[in-house]
């Protein structure tokens, strides 16, 4: 493994900026000093006027991989979010088959040794049936992920008595899909009943309700009160639900909240121009909400940003409303995107770096990751602000072709990135073919 000295970068890091050089050794940092132009490193790099963070860890992507390869897989996948800036991916279970037991769990890790270019977990996924799985979950996982609205095949966990059981006995966080099932069914319906094979894009805000995200979110909060449970609900996109959660410090939390870039992105108005393409669930809802979940980014209630990468086909992104899948390919451009924000100032670096790579490794307990510290794994990005916006030219490389925020003029360049010490992309440079993440370990 090559040795790497990076020289007078300003790094953004644990809620503060300077310059500084670092020095990667056997793919962790080994000192960050003023000046180490006297070590002999096999690269060097020098990003005077560049900025320097940890790279981004995403709780939330959908690799596809194993069943729906046509769409992505973890190589693919991986190295668009290398490409973009994001070194560390924890992949979700309603694959085909889902994975619910840890022999697949087991499976799926040793696929992704040989193919990621990132580092990588993977939930274990609940159902209303496998509470002997979830109590062995092994200690590979990143999670017990519950999906309490409609999911893949059996993986919507509907039952009371089966949800109280998980919260109870898992070992591991619990990342939870809140939507409220019947609320969403009855809300269709009504909507077919209007409108029949012709309901319009922008209903899925309604049928996809901010009353079953808020009536779902609240029977998650619930149980982990009850249960002593350690909970992190992902994407939220209400104001509402906001009210549920503490903006304590993350460190002093056991119940926590995700949101997702395209709901900081995106409102309702958007789905006049952006139609299926920017479908999802739960739905992107109102302009009051996405300002809502900027405020509580801003004000720490919410604690992590990340994508809910979800790969699907153009051609299924079209069409009536009912055949539409949900979902968006983002990965290779969610860093600069959410950059974006800085360069409008609605958020610091600092807050960037705090809620994309700080708080994940605090969330999961990650070992040695997510931070700018000696002896922590070199997980880096190198980043060059422009003075002008600019569309970016490159490839898309998510294998389903396309990118949700791809069509965005962004104010920043990903120049480097470093996957545990190894230089895993470098702009203008031909792209490595070789697959360098690491299993993800976990504090005990």
């Amino acid at each position: 493994m090559k040795s790497i000295l990076i020289t007078n970068a300003t790094i953004i890091n644990e809620n503060s900026q300077k310059i500084s050089d670092i020095y990667v050794k056997n793919g962790k940092i080994e000192q960050i000093s003023n000046n180490l132009s006297h070590i002999q490193a096999d690269v060097v790099i020098d990003a005077t006027n560049k900025y320097l963070i940890p790279g981004m860890i995403d709780d939330q992507v959908h690799f596809r991989e194993p069943g729906l390869t046509d769409k992505a897989d973890i190589k693919t996948e991986s190295l668009a979010a290398v490409v973009g800036g994001t070194t560390t991916y924890m992949d979700m279970p309603n694959n085909k088959p889902p994975i619910v037991t840890n022999d697949g769990l087991d499976k799926k890790f040793e696929v992704a040794k040989n193919r990621s270019y990132a580092n990588y977990s993977f939930y274990l996924g609940a159902t209303n049936k496998n509470i002997d799985e979830i109590k062995n979950t092994s200690k590979r996982a990143c999670g017990v992920k519950v999906f309490m609205g409609a999911s893949t095949g059996n993986m919507l966990v509907d039952n009371i008595k089966s949800l109280e059981a998980i919260f109870l006995h898992s070992p591991k966080l619990i990342a939870t899909h809140c939507e409220n099932s019947p609320i969403i069914n009855k809300n269709f319906e009504k909507a077919k009943e209007k409108y029949g094979e012709n309901i319009p894009i922008e209903l899925h805000a309604e049928i996809r309700s901010r009353e079953a995200c808020i009536e779902s979110s609240s029977l998650a909060i619930n149980l982990a009160k009850n249960f002593g449970s350690r909970l992190h609900v992902l994407h939220l996109t209400t104001k509402e639900e906001i009210e549920f959660f503490s903006n304590n410090y993350v460190q002093n939390k056991s119940i926590t909240a995700e949101v997702c870039i395209h709901h900081l992105l995106y409102s309702k108005k958007d789905y006049a121009s952006k139609a299926g393409f920017i479908k999802c669930n739960p739905s992107i809802k109102d302009e009051d909400d996405r300002l809502s979940l900027i405020s509580a980014v801003n004000n720490n209630t919410i604690d992590v940003i990340a994508t809910d990468h979800a790969p699907h086909l153009i051609s299924e992104k079209t069409g009536v409303y009912e055949e539409i899948t949900a979902g968006l390919p983002v990965i290779q451009h969610s860093l600069r995107t959410l950059l974006e924000f800085y360069h409008t100032e609605t958020f610091s670096l600092e807050k960037i770096v705090e809620k994309t790579s700080h708080n994940p490794a605090i969330c999961y307990n990650l070992k040695d990751r997510g931070f700018i510290r000696e002896g922590y794994w070199a997980d880096l990005v190198i980043l060059e602000f422009l003075d002008t916006a600019i569309i970016d030219n490159m490839p898309i490389l998510h294998k389903c072709g396309w990118s949700a925020f791809s069509d965005l003029p962004f104010k920043t360049k990903v120049v480097t990135t470093i996957v545990s010490g190894h230089i895993a992309y470098e702009l203008g440079e031909e792209i490595p073919n070789k697959a360098i993440g690491m299993e993800l370990e976990f504090n005990t």
